[in-house]
């Protein structure tokens, strides 16, 4: 069924409020991809206080959509990509920006080019010039999804969702503003980790050897502990290499927090009783290969010795990984669990065409991202907005 997106902008005395204006209007999948502060301008603002606008969007299947896409696309879109503003603005996102206005500048430079071209020889059947023009960005922007490693099936999805509401004079911030709300909407809520006191949560991180996994629970834990003030412990089932039972022990012993080592499901039973008292338990896996039907089943075993009200699992990936391989992992770990998604080596591409892919592929909410081997740093929570503009403008 085809879908069409919903966007709406709602204004209210504080963030928290427009949010709560937004989610009853457009239900409980709203995805929010700007929020800014207004001001009143002129005398009017010695009289009236600033209020909170949040811009959101939602998919909806056609034949429900209450109102048409069509009228409310120019109004209800920015008036350029840039105004799109991330939360808080930092050197990365400044350089993101950058490449986007030099994106948007080459688009027009090539449209009018083409343009000013020889007219083709005529057809029976010829397209109005202003439509051609759209289509002709329309496919610019699509060629640098894929220059990003946005696989053909997702690009393709995106920009037929979006066709249909493109008319012959829709300009270029226009076009590329409706690709990237589709981006976004499609990339989701984010999910990272939560926690309530009182209720322990057992956290797994899952997925193929040299990915990070180690290092990134020892960022998740000093985070937790530092910044949240939670009661962290730490379980290791990686008994086949020694080297990470201690790299993770020296993690613990930095951050002052207890290590257990667990070589069996039993044993694993016997410590959440243990660790009872704990808001969060992190727990480290053995790398499995996905290939090993054997070695899967056992993971299987692992995760279901903690009850399923209790625990959280993450699949830990580098986005440096080939998409076809990809594909075969995410498929093995789905046939035993449900998961988070953790990107791991952002810092070794260019490209991060894989997290779309991945989150196109599985459905699996998207949570962190890492970029380097610094503990706590480098790691972040995964930002839609900053990953669909990355998509559009970032790159090699």
């Amino acid at each position: 069924m085809a879908t069409s997106m919903l966007i709406k902008k709602f204004q209210a005395a504080s963030e928290q409020e427009a949010l709560q204006l937004a989610k009853q209007e457009l239900g409980k999948d709203v995805i929010i991809t700007h929020i800014k502060s207004i001001k009143p301008k002129g005398i009017y603002r010695l009289f009236k206080k600033p209020v909170v606008e949040v811009t959101a969007a939602v998919d909806r299947d056609e034949t429900y959509e209450r109102e048409p896409l069509r009228p409310a696309y120019p109004e209800t879109m920015p008036q350029s990509l840039l105004d799109i503003r991330l939360p808080k603005e930092t050197e990365h996102s400044s350089a993101i920006e950058q490449k986007l206005d030099s994106l948007q500048t080459m688009l027009e430079k090539q449209l009018k080019e083409q343009t000013a071209a020889p007219a083709p020889a005529e057809k029976e059947e010829k397209e109005p010039e202003e439509m051609t023009k759209t289509m002709a960005c329309v496919r610019m922007i699509y060629n640098q999804m894929i220059d990003n490693e946005v696989e053909e099936v997702y690009a393709n999805k995106v920009i037929a969702e979006i066709e249909h509401s493109l008319k012959p004079d829709t300009s270029v911030d226009n076009i590329l503003s409706g690709i990237y709300q589709k981006l976004v909407l499609k990339l989701g809520q984010t999910k990272p980790l939560e926690f309530e006191e009182g209720n322990t949560k057992f956290v797994f991180f899952i997925g193929p050897t040299g990915v990070g996994k180690t290092t990134t629970i020892a960022k998740l834990a000093s985070t937790l502990k530092i910044n949240r003030k939670a009661k962290v412990a730490m379980f290791t089932a990686d008994t086949y290499r020694i080297a990470a039972v201690d790299q993770l022990r020296s993690y613990a012993n930095i951050l002052n927090i207890p290590l257990r080592v667990i070589y069996s499901e039993e044993e694993l039973k016997e410590a959440v009783e243990d660790f009872s008292s704990y808001d969060i338990v992190l727990v480290d896996t053995a790398g499995r290969s996905h290939k090993n039907k054997e070695q899967r089943d056992d993971m299987e075993c692992l995760l279901h010795a903690v009850p399923e009200e209790k625990r959280e699992i993450f699949l830990v990936l580098s986005v440096t990984t080939k998409y076809r391989d990809l594909i075969k992992i995410t498929e093995a770990y789905s046939e035993i669990t449900n998961y988070n998604l953790i990107f791991t080596k952002l810092d070794e591409t260019g490209a991060i065409g894989n997290i779309f892919n991945v989150r196109m592929l599985t459905e699996a909410p998207l949570s962190y991202t890492t970029f380097g081997q610094n503990v706590p740093d480098d790691i972040a929570q995964i930002n839609p907005q900053s990953i669909a503009k990355q998509l559009l403008g970032g790159g090699k």
